[in-house]
This record gives C-alpha cells, sequence and structure tokens, in this order.
C-alpha cells in the first residue's frame, strides 16, 4: 500500500503530521502531486481550535489541512480526457463533491498528493503555464477572493479607492484594482512592511493608522467631500474592509462622503460600537463579498503574466519537511505576511 504524509489539526494550536493511504483515482479522477500550498487565515483558525467545530452537534473534529494548494498531476483516471500527466494545476476547493478542500471536507491540500475528484477542466481544475512558480500558483485561490472584492467594487477608473488591511487579501484586492486601471489606491495598516509590500505592490499610497490621522490624511490625497448633511468628508469613492476590525468599519462610516460604497471582504467580529445610523448621513452602500462565484480560475492567466508582482506577496517559503515551523509563523501575530509551504 501506498502512503503519504498528510497534516490534520492537532490538540489546540497544533498540527499533526501523519502516515495516511495515497488516494487512487477512479475513472473520474486525477490524483496530484503537491508542489505548493498556502497557509490562510481559515487554517489556522482551525488550528486554534484543535479542529472544525462546524459539526451537526457543535463538537469539534480533527480535519485535513489546507485549501490553497497548487501541483502536478501524476495519474488521471480512464474517462479523464482533457487533463494528462505533467500538467501544471491549482484546484477550486469548493467543487470536491466530498466537501470543501481543507475547510471541512475529508480531503485536505496540505498532503504530499492530492485526489481530484470529477477532475473537469475549467470546473474543478485549471492548467497554469510552467512560467508560473508553484508557490506563487499557490496564491490563486486567495487572489480569487481579492479579485472577487474588487468586481463586487464595481471600482472603474476614476474613483478613488482605499483598502484597509495589508494582509494577502488587501493587498491582492490592490494590485487587481491596479491592473483595473483605477486613479488612485491608498493602503492602510498599522505594521510598517506590510505597508511597504503595499507600495511594492503598486499602492498610490498608504496610511499607519497607528501613527496618523486617517481622515486628515485620506482627505489631502482625495480632495474633500461632503455627506448628505454638508459636512466635510474626504473625497473617497469606495472603501474595502480587508482586516474585520470594527474600528474599520466605524472609520468608514464615520468619513464617508455621500454615496460612497464599503465592500465587507474580511470576517467580521461580532460588535456592538459600530453606529450605523451614521450610514443615513452618507448613503453609504454596504456590500457583502464572499468567495470566488465565478473568479477561481479567471485569475489564473494574469497571476501568471503578473507573477513577479503577486510573488512579493510571499514573505515565507517553508519546505513541508519544517511544517511545523510554517504554521508557527502564520498563527504568530505580525511574524509572517503570507505562508506557503513547499513540497
Amino acid at each position: 500500500m501506498a502512503t503519504m504524509k498528510s497534516v490534520l489539526t492537532g490538540a489546540k494550536n497544533k498540527i499533526e503530521v501523519v502516515e495516511v493511504e495515497r488516494p487512487v483515482p477512479g475513472p473520474r479522477d486525477a490524483l496530484v502531486r503537491i508542489r505548493a500550498c498556502g497557509i490562510c487565515g481559515t487554517d489556522t483558525f482551525f488550528v486554534q481550535a484543535g479542529g472544525t467545530p462546524y459539526t451537526p452537534d457543535g463538537s469539534v473534529v480533527p480535519l485535513s489541512l489546507g485549501h490553497e494548494p497548487a501541483g502536478e498531476i501524476v495519474e488521471v483516471g480512464a474517462e479523464v480526457t482533457e487533463l494528462k500527466v505533467g500538467d501544471r494545476v491549482v484546484l477550486d476547493p469548493q467543487a470536491a463533491p466530498s466537501g470543501i478542500i481543507g475547510c471541512g471536507g475529508s480531503l485536505g491540500g496540505m498532503n504530499e498528493y492530492l485526489l481530484v475528484e470529477n477532475a473537469v477542466l475549467g470546473k474543478s481544475v485549471a492548467v497554469f503555464p510552467d512560467e508560473l512558480p508553484f508557490d506563487v500558483a499557490a496564491l490563486n485561490e486567495p487572489m480569487a477572493v481579492a479579485r472577487h472584492a474588487v468586481n463586487r467594487s464595481e471600482a472603474g477608473a476614476a474613483d478613488k479607492v482605499v483598502v484597509f488591511g495589508a494582509g494577502p487579501i488587501g493587498l491582492g484586492a490592490t494590485i487587481w484594482l491596479k491592473l483595473r486601471g483605477v486613479e488612485h489606491v491608498v493602503v492602510v495598516d498599522i505594521i510598517p512592511e506590510r505597508l511597504q509590500t503595499a507600495l511594492a505592490v503598486g499602492a498610490d499610497a498608504v496610511i499607519n493608522s497607528a501613527a496618523e490621522n486617517v481622515t486628515e490624511r485620506l482627505t489631502e490625497l482625495h480632495g474633500q467631500a461632503a455627506n448628505a448633511l454638508g459636512q466635510p468628508r474626504p473625497g473617497t469613492d469606495i472603501y474595502i474592509d480587508a482586516a474585520g476590525a470594527p474600528a474599520v468599519i466605524q472609520a468608514v462610516v464615520d468619513n464617508a462622503k455621500w454615496h460612497a460604497k464599503l465592500v465587507m471582504v474580511a470576517v467580521q467580529k461580532k460588535s456592538d460600537a459600530i453606529d450605523l445610523g451614521g450610514m443615513l448621513r452618507s448613503e453609504l452602500t454596504l456590500i457583502a463579498s464572499q468567495g470566488y462565484p465565478t473568479e477561481i480560475f479567471e485569475v489564473t492567466a494574469e497571476l501568471a503574466q503578473h507573477k513577479d508582482r503577486f510573488a512579493k506577496l510571499i514573505s515565507h517559503r517553508v519546505p513541508f519537511n519544517e511544517v511545523d515551523r510554517a504554521f508557527e509563523l502564520a498563527l504568530t501575530p505580525g511574524a509572517a505576511e503570507k505562508v506557503v509551504v513547499t513540497f
């Protein structure tokens, strides 16, 4: 029996690397040898919890980790005609019939091999060119999340946009906004190193909200407008929240001009501190952005075309034999921007 190493949640704040049976593809499946897999905030949530709490009875059960894999096909089923051995591929984690890969399903991408159930080109899997490195290809899934947020914003060339949060999603949104031709994009964060990365990937300006007055800087950068009561507000057209802190939402409500938009892509924490009534003063439009209904493979070609730009999002590349260290980095606040495990 052929085996492989697989990463599972262990005790709270721990992972386990176990030896399991290597999957055997059925006639409609493909087997992928994983070459890189990113670590996401969702992975760290599951590790901190000791597994997934999303069970019918609310109990926490261990799960296979990793939903940002990239690899190469090593075997295909007899009925798979559009894919071949040697193809370099990324996957849609949500397309697996057995459940979302790495997010509660039976399969995980932080393995040496991954079964692609019902391997259909353009639906469950996409092929990427040789010039795209596996570690950058592993950004495909989070960059699809970022792309959907930008699509939801409907930002145009003349818009002035602010992105709160310079993590991978916020920085990805920044790149997509600039590739979309948006005139001016500002990134707000409290970590100087992340703000430097934001400038490196194309942000027009950055604001350290721990050291600068956000309202004053936005007015300086985007000019002055007003809300429905004629009160002065920055001329920012669109706000994208990729941070998920209640203070961000309140800052947008306080600063929004007449008919500004807020796109909420970060996971939100419950809060009673947000004055939603303030939205009336600007007729602020709140837009929620969840996942990637169509974007998962729409981004793949552009990821390859602009690979050097997207590569700047990766702060740490850690070999699989040091996967414990990779998760320690990802679990330590401020220690890493984006960790990708390489195989």
